[in-house]
């Protein structure tokens, strides 16, 4: 495993996203366990959560109590271990999401968040998407009160323009530690936002990253499936004899040191193939390929 910098604090280089194990589809706790200790055996010592993963109007906080669990089962070193959450969205009983950012909000989201992680402080906590109906500033007020009273110990942003990175980095500074965005071979609208990330030395830490990418064959070399316009991506996997989600994630990155994919799993085989992808490093030959497949047409 490669390692890479957030908030001055060594994490994995391929981190993974816990969500798959809680929301509709999630696997019983069993596999869900095994799965966080496949990540843990490969290396992966960023996992990302939030409060609002869990079905529908049901068991709110399962993926954190989940998170949790499988620390404690983990029968090697976790010291090391970032458990990054999130707090500003629900999941009400119709299926929807909401947001909700108010400073009363969050600080009793990240409250329970503690509660239900077991630890003194959460390692880093994320707005999980900004509240229009909130001003952005009081939202991060929200987060700087947390760390100066020590609950949290580093700040994130989710789903945030460049704008409103440089409005929070004017509230928290060097606290200020990652932003989550959607970004993808399918995904590129966070460009601008990625290469901030770059400039500012803030870890950007790619939600859905494998969009555009077939699941198919996560155990060996992959055929040529999925949609032609990512056709490279399998191009590649197949000369390298690896998975076309493996070059993805490589390919992410790439893209800049401060870059940190956190792709879903909810099987052990998918999490160790991602984990994989860390040592695999692509060719500026590949890059060049890779990087015109994913130009909108």
């Amino acid at each position: 495993m490669r390692y890479r910098t957030l908030g001055g604090l060594k994490v994995s280089a391929v981190g993974l996203g816990a969500m798959p194990l809680s929301i509709e589809g999630r696997p019983d706790e069993r596999r869900a366990l095994a799965t966080v200790h496949a990540a843990l055996d490969a290396g992966v010592t960023l996992l990302d959560t939030a409060d609002s993963y869990h079905l529908p109007g049901q068991d709110p906080g399962h993926n954190e109590l989940l998170l949790a669990r499988a620390l404690a089962a983990y029968g090697g070193d976790t010291d090391g271990v970032l458990v990054a959450t999130k707090g500003g969205r629900g999941r009400p009983g119709d299926g929807s999401w909401t947001v909700t950012g108010s400073p009363r909000h969050l600080r009793t989201a990240a409250e329970a968040s503690l509660k239900r992680l077991g630890v003194e402080a959460i390692g880093l906590y994320q707005l999980h998407k900004p509240d229009p109906a909130v001003p952005f500033e009081d939202s991060v007020g929200a987060l700087r009160d947390l760390l100066d009273e020590g609950k949290i110990r580093l700040a994130g942003l989710s789903n945030v323009t460049t704008d409103q990175i440089h409005r929070a980095r004017a509230i928290l500074g060097d606290r200020l530690a990652s932003v989550q965005n959607r970004y993808s071979p399918e995904v590129r609208n966070s460009e601008p936002e990625l290469r901030l990330c770059a400039e500012l030395g803030l870890a950007f830490l790619p939600w859905s990253p494998l969009g555009g990418i077939s699941r198919s064959s996560l155990d060996g070399p992959s055929t040529l499936a999925g949609s032609a316009r990512f056709a490279a991506f399998h191009e590649v996997a197949l000369e390298r004899g690896v998975s076309p989600q493996q070059v993805a994630l490589a390919w992410l990155l790439s893209l800049a040191p401060t870059v940190v994919p956190i792709p879903g799993a909810s099987r052990p085989e998918t999490v160790r193939n991602s984990a994989g992808a860390a040592n695999l490093v692509l060719s500026e030959e590949e890059l060049t390929r890779l990087t015109r497949s994913t130009r909108t047409p």
